[in-house]
């Protein structure tokens, strides 16, 4: 692109020159962020669906109900679910003093918890207080009482 340089001051001139000559015109500019939001937007596809699949596998092996919710919660309250329960695993038994059985409780505890949205509420919880959370859980996320989840 080319600039008119004539407004600008005679000694003003050379810095503003040097300083456009290493930087994209502005349809360069906005192509090239256009183009990193496309490749920002297919890697946090790419990432989702890894996670996705990472998180229906985990559900299977480890006899996880399916959970309930709005059509849009249900993939992200499974990936919460999944996320929270391996940081818990970690905390609690490989990190921590809890043994297969004390783990094997809580499970139980996670599996009675159907509700994707209350997965969801608790994504940012430390692995460490998941049990006093599913204590916490209402029956409104444990069954299919309620029909506004």
């Amino acid at each position: 692109m080319t600039h008119d340089l004539t407004a600008r001051p005679a000694d003003k001139r050379a810095g503003l020159a040097r300083w456009l000559a290493g930087r994209d015109c502005t349809d360069c500019w906005k192509a090239a962020r256009d183009n990193d939001s496309a490749s920002k937007e297919e890697w946090l596809a790419a990432k989702r669906a890894e996670e996705q699949q990472a998180a229906a596998e985990w559900a299977e092996k480890f006899d996880m109900p399916s959970l309930e919710g709005p059509e849009r919660a249900l993939d992200w309250g499974e990936r919460s679910r999944h996320q929270l329960m391996t940081a818990a695993h970690t905390a609690l038994v490989v990190e921590g003093t809890w043994d297969e059985a004390d783990w094997a409780e809580l499970e139980e505890k996670a599996r009675a918890v159907s509700r994707a949205g209350w997965w969801i509420d608790q994504r940012d919880a430390e692995g460490s207080d998941l049990l006093e959370l599913l204590d916490a859980a209402g029956e409104a996320d444990r069954g299919t009482e309620n029909p506004f989840r």
